[in-house]
């Protein structure tokens, strides 16, 4: 007696379809990780900009300019992490950072050579902490 082999259809649809899960839950994972791995990175070069910012306000009688650059390089790092995360915790600490970066340049352009930069150093101290994994 011959045995009959029957492929149940319902069993490779159920296979497939588990396969596609597992895929696209792998897929989304790495995008989680790569979006945070830019925070990161952005989050660090944000940093190096804070850093330059206050080495340029300690020497803003030796080139004023130093301090404008500085701050536009914190805001082009702002709108990198903006524009790659819906994360509100991020999110909130890219606006802080940026209202922290505004009345600098507010205190700046309206002729405060030493303007208080603390502000900003503490925002970007809460934007690198919640952009770490």
């Amino acid at each position: 007696m011959a045995a009959s082999r029957h492929r149940r259809p319902g069993r490779t649809t159920a296979i497939t379809t588990a396969a596609a899960a597992v895929l696209t839950l792998a897929l989304t994972g790495c995008s989680a990780v790569d979006k945070a791995l830019d925070c990161v990175q952005t989050a660090d070069s944000i940093a190096d900009s804070v850093t330059d910012l206050q080495q340029a306000v300690e020497n803003a009688a030796d080139d004023p300019t130093r301090t404008g650059q500085s701050l536009d390089a914190i805001e082009r790092n702002l709108k990198k992490i903006g524009d790659r995360t819906d994360n509100a915790d991020v999110n909130k600490a890219v606006d802080d950072l940026g209202a922290a970066v505004d009345n600098v340049r507010t205190a700046v352009e309206n002729g405060d050579r030493t303007p208080d930069i603390s502000p900003v150093t503490d925002a970007a101290g809460e934007l690198t902490k919640v952009c770490t994994p």
